[in-house]
């Protein structure tokens, strides 16, 4: 950060760039806007370059408008990257908020190295990732569907009483069903139909999945995850695709806040008073990773999917993933058995996973570019 740099931050949303330059030497920032499409954006570089001093910074919000903003300025040669906006500092008793404030506060706070760098996806993992949030919307809509048709035959007092939903003998039971007036039947059978498209949905991106994980540069890390107990290709591919680069984790602790799985804190003096975890970061891998942990409640057992998913994978990784197995299932056991409420084992079971995850993937990633 030396005293030749000039800093500029954008207010990034669909239609304006809200921009705020400091030049060095000076307290009050340059404020101009721009609109949002790449000819303005050109424009705006090239006045950033003529009234610049010494070298350029740029920066903006993490946001809805992705990281396209940051690949064209990189194309145009400016050095920009991407905040995240949970990090950034906040003043309690600000209560204006307007993209000119945002701005000025961002570029004041750039220039003395108060903010946190997100790290950019390439396009391929994006994309990747993508395809992996598209499943999770189609699982949510599957979801939904079901909820409607369930609540639609509920208020006419037809409740299925054999066993778990949508088994085969509850779908061969919804078939069966005939309703007196037509708009019933009409309104059951668009709710069924609906309900079978976005299951034909799902197994389609489930498909593409599985083929995309197969391709290089995911198909050692995938390969790797998959012989944990309770990770198989849908979670191992979602840990790969969210966290996409194990090399910016130094160590399992650094994975473990990104993922928002380590306590809070609220301590002072000799009082250290810790609280609920502080869900920062990646919501997705946090929450295939909460789902995973539910699987070492039981004994650790090679069964025959996780022995053939083994098949022809390092032993140092296989050790690492029997490690684990051995050490959270006995965790798991120890804090329930002292009373733990069931939700904190679990979450107590991912953060150490985590760890065993480090453990296994992190110098595959190093080696790679060694």
């Amino acid at each position: 950060m030396g005293e030749s740099t000039t800093y500029v931050a954008l207010d990034a949303h669909k239609k304006f760039l809200q921009v705020a330059m400091l030049l060095p030497g000076r307290q009050s920032p340059i404020e101009w806007q721009v609109v949002n499409e790449v000819g303005a954006i050109r424009r705006m570089v090239k006045k950033i370059s003529r009234e610049a001093e010494g070298k350029v910074r740029v920066c903006y919000e993490a946001g809805p408008c992705g990281y396209a903003l940051q690949r064209t300025l990189k194309e145009l040669g400016v050095d920009c990257i991407v905040i995240a906006p949970s990090l950034i500092p906040v003043k309690p008793g600000d209560h204006i908020k307007t993209d000119r404030r945002d701005a000025r506060k961002l570029v004041e706070y750039f220039r003395s190295g108060l903010l946190t760098e997100v790290h950019p996806p390439t396009t391929g993992e994006e994309a990747f990732r993508d395809l992996c949030r598209c499943r999770e919307d189609a699982k949510e809509d599957l979801l939904r569907a079901r909820h409607r048709l369930g609540k639609m035959l509920l208020r006419r007092g037809i409740v299925w009483q054999e066993g778990k939903n949508w088994t085969l003998s509850h779908r061969k039971w919804l078939r069966s069903l005939s309703f007196a007036h037509p708009a019933e039947k009409l309104v059951f059978e668009d709710y069924l139909l609906s309900i079978e498209h976005v299951e034909e949905r799902i197994r389609g991106l489930e498909t593409a999945i599985a083929a995309a994980a197969e391709e290089n540069p995911y198909r050692e890390p995938v390969a790797a995850l998959r012989c944990f107990q309770g990770i198989d290709t849908i979670t191992a591919v979602t840990l790969v695709a969210e966290l996409h680069d194990f090399r910016r984790f130094q160590s399992p602790r650094e994975l473990m806040g990104y993922l928002g799985l380590v306590p809070s804190e609220d301590s002072s003096s000799d009082r250290r008073r810790l609280g609920s975890i502080t869900k920062a970061g990646n919501s997705h891998a946090r929450r295939v990773l909460v789902e995973s942990a539910w699987h070492y409640r039981h004994s650790p057992h090679v069964g025959r999917n996780l022995r053939m998913r083994r098949e022809g994978q390092p032993n140092v990784v296989i050790a690492i993933a029997d490690k684990a197995a051995q050490r959270l299932h006995r965790k798991f056991r120890t804090l329930h058995g002292r009373g733990k409420h069931i939700a904190k084992v679990v979450v107590a079971v991912a953060r150490e996973l985590v760890g065993f995850l480090w453990a296994a993937l992190y110098p595959m990633s190093v080696q790679k570019t060694a």
